[in-house]
C-alpha cells in the first residue's frame, strides 16, 4: 500500500513536470515598443510640462464654501455645463435656517413693542393736552425714550435677519463663472469647509467644485529644472513643441505666452507638505492649438521640448 503511495505521487510530480515545461516554453507575442519623444530641435532643452485651461493667471477656478457643514445635495458631475450663478451644491442648513426664524419672531416682538410704546406716548400726550398737571414731564420723557428703544431694537433686529438671511444663501454653492465642471469631488454626505473636502487619496483639502470657464482654451504649462535655466534662449527667440505620452510620435508647436518671473519648488508626487524637495523649477507658459482628434484634458501631464530660432 505504501509502495503504491510513493507510486502515485512520483507519477504526479512527473506530471507537473511535463506541464510546467510545455507552459513555460510557449513563445509569448512580442510587445510593441513604446513611443519614445525625441529632440526635435539639435540642442534643445527638457521640461516637463501640464496642460491647463488659458486665462490669465494659468489656472482653473476652484470653487470653495464660505460655510462648513454637511452636503446634501449635489447638482453637477464632471462635464456638466453651468451657467454664472448656477447651483453646484447645496449643504445642510437646518441650524441657520431655525437662526432666520428666531430673527423673524424678534422683528415681530420688536414691532409689536414699538407699537406698544407709540400707543402710550400718544395717550400720555393726549392727556397731558387736556390737563397738563395730569402727566408728568418726567412720564413723558421716559414714554419717548422707551418708543425709541423700542424702534433701535427693531433696527438692530432687521439688521440681524438680514445678515443671518445672506449668511443663509452662502449654503447653496454657486457658479462664479459661466463654464465646464471638471471636478465635482464632494459627495453626498461629506463635509465641506471653507478650506474644501478632505481626499482620502492625497490626503489633503480639494475644492469642491473645478470649474473651466466657458470662453477659455488650452494652454501647457512647462516647469524648466533651474539648472537648464541658463540655457533658455531670449524670449523673442523661443520656440518649443508639445509631445503627448502613450500618443503620436508627431510633436505638437507651442506658442510662447510668457514666463511666470517666480522659481519655484518641484511639484513631487501628491505635493503633500511633508514632501521635502530641494530641487526648483521655472515655470513657462506656452498656448497651443490642440490637433483634432487628439483627446487632451486639463491636468494631463506632457512633454516638453524648448528651442531657439536662429
Amino acid at each position: 500500500m505504501r509502495q503504491k503511495l510513493l507510486f502515485g505521487i512520483a507519477l504526479l510530480g512527473i506530471l507537473a513536470g511535463l506541464v510546467s515545461a510545455y507552459v513555460y516554453h510557449q513563445e509569448l507575442p512580442t510587445q510593441a515598443p513604446l513611443q519614445v519623444t525625441r529632440d526635435p530641435y539639435a540642442s534643445g532643452i527638457y521640461a516637463e510640462g501640464i496642460i491647463q485651461i488659458e486665462q490669465r493667471t494659468g489656472y482653473d477656478v476652484n470653487v470653495y464654501p464660505e460655510v462648513a457643514g454637511t452636503v446634501v445635495h449635489v447638482y453637477v458631475h464632471p462635464g456638466s455645463v453651468v451657467a454664472r450663478d448656477a447651483p453646484l451644491a447645496a449643504i445642510d442648513d437646518s441650524v441657520q435656517r431655525r437662526i432666520v426664524a428666531a430673527d423673524t419672531a424678534k422683528i415681530a416682538a420688536a414691532r409689536a413693542t414699538g407699537t406698544y410704546q407709540a400707543d402710550q406716548l400718544k395717550i400720555l400726550a393726549q392727556q397731558a393736552a387736556i390737563d397738563p398737571r395730569a402727566v408728568s414731564h418726567l412720564a413723558l420723557l421716559s414714554a419717548q425714550d422707551n418708543l425709541r428703544i423700542a424702534q433701535q431694537n427693531l433696527r438692530v433686529a432687521i439688521q440681524t435677519r438680514a445678515a443671518d438671511a445672506a449668511l443663509l444663501r452662502q449654503y447653496v454653492l454657486r457658479a462664479p463663472v459661466p463654464g465646464t465642471v471638471l471636478r465635482s469631488p464632494a459627495a453626498v454626505g461629506s463635509y465641506v469647509s471653507p478650506q474644501g473636502v478632505y481626499d482620502t487619496y492625497t490626503q489633503g483639502q480639494d475644492p469642491v467644485v473645478v470649474i473651466r470657464p466657458r470662453s477659455s482654451g488650452l494652454q501647457v504649462k512647462a516647469y524648466l529644472d533651474e539648472i537648464l535655466v541658463p540655457r533658455l534662449p531670449a524670449t523673442h527667440l523661443i520656440e518649443a513643441q508639445m509631445f503627448i505620452r502613450g500618443g503620436s510620435p508627431a510633436g505638437i508647436p507651442l506658442q510662447f505666452v510668457r514666463i511666470d518671473p517666480y522659481v519655484t519648488p518641484k511639484i513631487e508626487l501628491s505635493n503633500q507638505r511633508l514632501e521635502k524637495v530641494d530641487v526648483r523649477v521655472l515655470p513657462i507658459i506656452f498656448r497651443f492649438t490642440p490637433p483634432p482628434g487628439a483627446p487632451l484634458y486639463p491636468g494631463e501631464l506632457v512633454d516638453v521640448y524648448i528651442g531657439g530660432r536662429t
